[in-house]
């Protein structure tokens, strides 16, 4: 600011001009030099009252130019400014946006982290299932925020579980009849716990619909083949997939060969046929 004619215009908001023989700076004064400019204009960008930066004209045809010429460069600036604002304004609101997303992505991770902590049993399963289910998302061509959704749903599959009691959550066996049917109303537990949050409202298709099931036997709305959103279908397989093959305290995991004939077995029953082509592509590069 002040330094030489560009620093000058900036400094007293006002348009300069200079010819090559005026010019006090080294690096343009060479430049008019070997490019034959004449004169030289420097207008400043002002903005509601802000000074954004300047302008720089050069001329090579020496010319006497009137007020409305002058008038001219300034609304020209003037219009530029406006463009150099908006453009700066977009960026910040972009900016704001993505610190924004990253705080929810955060939060979303402890949340996950959190339910992690109090069921010790499924210790990392939400990360686990997490990266699979986006992996073969992807495959289907979700992408974008309709893929971040996805990404938030399977990280928080499992929320509803904060509402069932320890004695049936922690339980070191299988469930009674009775303590199944509390155990199946966790889906929508979770959906009525975060269906408030606005924003989390698209990711919420797994966790009300992950235990539905192709056949329409599953819960808790007995959706039945496409009825069920692709989303919950995907998180389905990958779910009970990292469920086998992981060890619980009332069976030991299964291989991954067992496992894989199991997810093969209920294509067309449990699970989406189309689903299960995808998964068996992408587990064919893991195994």
């Amino acid at each position: 600011m002040g330094q030489f004619i560009p620093g000058k215009a900036a400094r007293e908001r006002k348009i300069l001009k200079v010819s090559q023989q005026e010019m006090d700076e080294p690096l343009r004064k060479m430049l008019m030099q070997m490019q034959g400019f004449e004169d030289y204009y420097v207008c400043p960008m002002i903005s509601k009252g802000r000074l954004l930066g300047v302008v720089e004209f050069f001329q090579r045809k020496k010319l006497n130019h009137d007020e409305e010429w002058f008038n001219f460069l300034e609304t020209l600036t003037g219009q530029i400014s406006i463009a150099v604002e908006n453009a700066n304004i977009l960026s910040e609101i972009q900016s704001a946006k993505e610190d924004l997303l990253l705080a929810y992505d955060q939060t979303i991770e402890a949340l996950s982290f959190a339910l992690d902590l109090r069921d010790k049993e499924t210790e990392g399963h939400s990360q686990r299932v997490t990266e699979l289910t986006v992996k073969i998302a992807e495959k289907f061509r979700i992408k974008g925020e309709k893929l971040r959704y996805v990404r938030w749903g399977a990280l928080l599959h499992d929320i509803g579980k904060l509402g069932i009691p320890d004695n049936i959550l922690l339980k070191p066996g299988p469930l009674s009849s009775e303590e199944w049917e509390i155990m199946k109303k966790h889906p929508e537990y979770g959906y009525n716990m975060l269906s408030r949050v606005e924003y989390l409202l698209p990711a919420l298709e797994i966790l009300l619909y992950h235990h539905e099931k192709w056949d329409g036997s599953g819960y808790p709305r007995g959706l039945k083949g496409k009825e069920i959103p692709l989303s919950a279908r995907i998180f389905a397989v990958v779910d009970v997939w990292d469920a086998l093959t992981n060890e619980r305290p009332y069976r030991p995991a299964w291989s991954k060969e067992r496992a894989l004939q199991y997810i093969v077995s209920q294509s067309g029953i449990h699970f989406d046929p189309e689903v299960v082509k995808i998964f068996l592509e992408i587990m064919q590069n893991k195994i």
